[in-house]
């Protein structure tokens, strides 16, 4: 018997994310993403069909690769106009009692300090139910708005995240002790200063002095997501996710990284199999394998063929709009998502630019799915029993009927075959996926700053390196 399938459901603040051209489907609600009741009507039946968490994804920037413009973008709707992901936690959280909210967040276009007060925020607002995406950006055009110039080199986009990511452990874990707040009224003391530290930190690309500026939320740091699919991401993924997303066309792609990403962690001290890892699927589910391949069809009908190019060559940073649509995808050296041109030119099947788009058109990079309830939990089981992946990132084609689908058949399914939660566990997010305590284990990294004084005691080095231009 399989291990226990997990769910998030995969969206983006944004008209039809993954599926371009499907806003136009007469029973769609994407185009409502700028309503609240959108995103609290997806939040309840998210948690009817006990998924573990809403993973909201973000790009700062448009896709502008196809055909050397952004016209096709801004005319398919594909992931643009686009709002922030941010903001979805509080109203998320206050229709929902369980679900998780991960928000994708730039180590790239933003800076470190007031970032870890937006996450504090987020996770006092939610009760601990809130992660973190951690993404290094792929877009030219986010770089060049925000006076960049241009996208840094994709491997020193993960050198600057390194650093990052140290400057927020060291405000989320070291800055406040346990114990600093103590809302002594008789006495008048809200927090003991002695027990507020500056975090000194002085580095290549950042100098973050000070203090903190939020008390302890529920998880200090909330649940750690990672997407990165490269070397250098698995790399960062194995030092500091807790959950891992990944968008692998095929088993054999996702084994080899599923083996690839648990042999680093182990390496880097971490138990391998306290990283959850899910793999993007979309999934077309009916009563019967008739009716959801009918389905799939009607859907596949409003697919917009440039709005799938528009997104393959944002990805990859490769213009397939200079092909002709017979010729065959070919590896390009790129800057921008180094694993999507790796798994379309290296993954066994050579795809014609035509073929690409077809694929591309319902679920973006990851495989569909289509057929009734016990067909798709056939798939489902043997994928994780190919792959040793934990679940599934689930993109939807039409919002909210695919979520609505999968609740409505493909849970209880998987239930009645002991393969699917059918309770949560109390606590925080990390706390539902772990079954441990609300906060970073002791052999995670960010564990050697919990007493940031002698952290820096003993790396004197780090308050008196030499600032360099970020």
């Amino acid at each position: 018997m399989s291990k226990t399938i997990r769910f998030n459901a995969f969206e983006m603040n944004c008209v039809a994310h993954q599926s371009p051209g499907l806003w136009t489907h007469p029973r769609d609600r994407s185009w409502q993403y700028k309503d609240l009741e959108y995103w609290t009507d997806l939040g309840r039946i998210l948690e009817r069909g006990f998924f573990d968490a809403v993973f909201i994804a973000d790009v700062i920037g448009y896709y502008d690769v196809y055909q050397g413009s952004n016209y096709h973008a801004i005319r398919e709707g594909a992931q643009l106009p686009v709002n922030d992901p941010l903001q979805l936690a509080a109203p998320i959280a206050l229709a929902t009692k369980h679900l998780g909210i991960g928000v994708t967040a730039s180590t790239s276009f933003e800076h470190p300090y007031p970032f870890a007060r937006r996450l504090s925020t987020l996770d006092h607002h939610t009760k601990g139910r809130v992660g973190w995406n951690i993404v290094t950006s792929y877009l030219e055009s986010g770089a060049k708005n925000i006076s960049q110039g241009g996208l840094r080199r994709h491997d020193n986009r993960y050198d600057v995240a390194d650093e990052y990511i140290e400057v927020i452990y060291k405000l989320l874990e070291g800055s406040w002790e346990d114990g600093a707040v103590v809302r002594d009224r008789e006495r008048g003391i809200f927090a003991h200063p002695e027990k507020v530290h500056e975090i000194g930190h002085k580095g290549k690309y950042f100098e973050v002095p000070g203090y903190h500026l939020s008390e302890p939320s529920p998880q200090r740091t909330p649940v750690l997501f990672q997407a990165g699919a490269s070397g250098r991401g698995k790399a960062f993924a194995a030092q500091h996710a807790e959950c891992v997303f990944v968008a692998a066309p095929t088993k054999d792609i996702l084994r080899r990284y599923v083996d690839d990403v648990r042999s680093q962690a182990a390496a880097a001290g971490r138990d391998p199999q306290q990283i959850k890892i899910f793999n993007l699927v979309t999934v077309i589910v009916d009563e019967t394998d008739a009716k959801a391949q009918a389905k799939f069809a009607e859907y596949q009908r409003y697919a917009s063929y440039d709005g799938s190019l528009v997104f393959m060559s944002g990805w990859t940073g490769i213009d397939f709009g200079q092909y002709a649509p017979t010729e065959l995808v070919r590896h390009v050296d790129t800057n921008a998502i180094i694993s999507a041109v790796e798994h379309l030119s290296n993954g066994g099947k050579a795809w014609t630019i035509d073929e690409l788009a077809r694929f591309g058109g319902i679920g973006g990079l990851g495989p569909v799915f289509v057929g009734s309830a016990a067909t798709v939990a056939d798939i489902l089981q043997d994928w994780v029993e190919a792959t040793d992946t934990d679940g599934f990132n689930l993109a939807y084609a039409v919002a909210h009927e695919t979520f609505e689908d999968v609740v409505e058949y493909l849970v209880p399914e998987l239930q009645r075959r002991g393969v699917y939660q059918t309770e949560y566990r109390p606590g925080t997010l990390r706390e539902k996926l772990f079954g441990a305590g609300p906060l970073l284990p002791d052999n995670h990294p960010a564990a050697q700053y919990r007493d940031i004084e002698a952290w820096k005691q003993k790396h004197p080095q780090a308050a008196a390196a030499d600032l360099q231009p970020a």
